[in-house]
């Protein structure tokens, strides 16, 4: 019977990085089922809607409109762009969005979650377990911070919408 050496130490940095892949696919899988919408096929949505409210409505052809809701009706969705009243058919609209800048600082901390754990994998391995400045923990550290600066600031420059409205198969 042949016995096989085990390392002490590694079985402890394996753990490790075991706690922190599953931590950044739990943060992952969260913030992909955020982004589900559920319940948006439905016109009647639209008249949850104030006058006056802040909206995007983007067309079957993708024209996206910005301005302020003004009406709904059964046939049309009516909002203000800029100077000109716009009224866009219902067969037209691909769907209706509300622009939402308070999940900016959300968007941030979830990126920079999810940056930090992927800095931290990457750092680690590749960082020189026998370099001058230490070993792998280091180099984990080092790309968690550069993940946290880059993921926060894409998380905040993503824009959220609430989709109140979305065509059947769009």
């Amino acid at each position: 019977m042949k016995l096989r050496k085990v390392e002490v130490g590694s079985d402890r940095k394996n753990g490790w990085l075991r706690v922190v892949g599953l931590l950044v696919a739990c943060v992952c899988g969260l913030s992909v089922s955020s982004l589900a919408q559920t319940g948006t096929a439905s016109w009647a949505n639209l008249n949850a809607l104030h006058p006056g409210q802040k909206v995007q409505v983007v067309q079957m052809n993708s024209t996206k409109h910005s301005g302020v809701f003004v009406a709904v009706t059964d046939a049309a969705i009516q909002i203000q762009e800029d100077a000109s009243q716009l009224k866009i058919a219902r067969q037209d609209v691909r769907s209706v969005k509300l622009p939402e800048h308070k999940k900016r600082a959300r968007n941030a901390l979830i990126g920079a979650a999810v940056g930090a754990g992927a800095g931290a994998g990457i750092g680690a391995a590749a960082w020189n377990p026998h370099g001058f400045l230490g070993g792998r923990g280091v180099g984990a550290g080092v790309g968690a911070l550069i993940g946290v600066g880059a993921g926060a600031l894409i998380g905040a420059l993503i824009a959220s919408h609430t989709t109140i409205y979305s065509a059947a198969g769009h």
